[in-house]
């Protein structure tokens, strides 16, 4: 916090919440404090970002250990991990009967959030599976305009995942998840419902996998405020996999946003030199992954989002911003997964996920 600063809940949640959504923020703050406004209108040209045009930005954080080890997003891997239909849900399969997938991560701000799912595969309908998602922003001191403390708020956001699969055939799946959206930031309250569509293709002589997402489209059945709806953070998503035949290796390769050409923003209106061209613009919707194979128990993974990197780079250094890298560990009854990704040179965030086999781990 800058000397000077008002110290009060509502300015460090501000710290924290126009990191993930400014716009949403300045929308749900416009009564509560015109000063603050105007604060946070002056920081957002400055931010090294090109997100918070949408509500309900936390819809877009990785929670697999997996994913965000290797690269922070994939829509293709057919690995048998019951956190991945949460980005594709058409990588739900019968593998992943009766599985319980856990994660929990921490985030920049004493922010942490999670997802919880649990699915069941029939012979006649396909596989489903339930989850919830959330993230939680902590709790803070309220104060008035004149700085008396007058009590304590806390803010969260939360997203059911109802999913289903269906398999066409032995290299098709198309899949579909339905998400109800509740937010809770202070006394402001807002509602959304939202859905993904995806596909995936699997072809085991190729050792191949393909995916293609549409996610997040829909709409707010109630905004903040009441002034009607704000846009979601739709996308769609294209990616491969490919696992060599003779070497314990795997890349994948997921493009984002392909329904926004241009992911540069210029920070600097008065150079005239723009953000970057053509090449800048492919690779800012590129996430690379690769992971290392050793056994069916064990696997190293390592990742880059390029367009993290390029946002969060500094005008001193770089460091390891847009890097991840992580590994786990899969046994009959259980895997373990950790993965840590760089946001920028100061810190990063941590990622575990654990996937349970009821079945197994209670057999008698």
């Amino acid at each position: 916090m800058r000397q000077g600063a008002p110290d009060t809940g509502i300015y460090r949640m501000t710290m924290r919440l126009t990191y993930l959504c400014p716009s949403r923020l300045i929308t749900a703050l416009k009564a509560r404090s015109p000063a603050l406004l105007i604060f946070i209108m002056m920081t957002l040209p400055a931010r090294s970002q090109t997100g918070g045009d949408n509500t309900y930005e936390f819809l877009n954080l990785s929670h697999s250990a997996f994913v965000n080890a290797t690269g922070g997003i994939t829509v293709s891997s057919s690995r048998s991990d019951l956190s991945l239909p949460y980005y594709n849900p058409s990588l739900l399969n019968a593998t992943m009967h009766n599985d319980i997938s856990l994660s929990f991560s921490t985030w920049v701000a004493g922010i942490t959030y999670g997802y919880a799912s649990w699915a069941h595969h029939t012979e006649t309908a396909g596989t489903f599976a339930g989850g919830i998602s959330f993230i939680s922003y902590g709790n803070f001191t309220e104060a008035d305009a004149a700085g008396n403390i007058t009590g304590s708020f806390s803010a969260g956001e939360y997203a059911l995942n109802i999913i289903w699969s269906w398999k066409i055939d032995s290299s098709f799946t198309i899949g579909a998840n339905l998400k109800p959206v509740i937010s809770h930031l202070e006394s402001y309250f807002s509602a959304g419902l939202c859905i993904d569509i995806g596909a995936s293709y699997h072809n085991e002589d190729l050792l191949l996998d393909a995916g293609l997402v549409i996610r997040n489209a829909g709409f707010q059945l109630r905004s903040y405020t009441g002034n009607g709806g704000e846009p979601l953070p739709f996308e769609i998503i294209a990616g491969a996999s490919k696992r060599l035949a003779h070497a314990p290796f795997r890349f994948t390769l997921t493009a984002r946003h392909l329904e926004k050409p241009d992911m540069t923003y210029d920070y600097d209106t008065e150079d005239d030199t723009g953000p970057g061209g053509f090449g800048e613009d492919i690779l800012r919707h590129l996430a690379l992954g690769a992971e290392i194979l050793p056994s069916e128990s064990f696997w190293i993974g390592a990742g880059l989002n390029y367009q993290r990197r390029a946002e969060m780079r500094t005008g001193q250094r770089t460091g390891m911003a847009g890097f991840t890298a992580g590994f786990g560990i899969r046994t009959k009854a259980f895997d373990l997964a950790y993965a840590h990704d760089a946001f920028h040179p100061a810190g990063g965030s941590n990622h575990f996920t654990v996937t349970l086999r009821p079945e197994l781990i209670f057999k008698k």
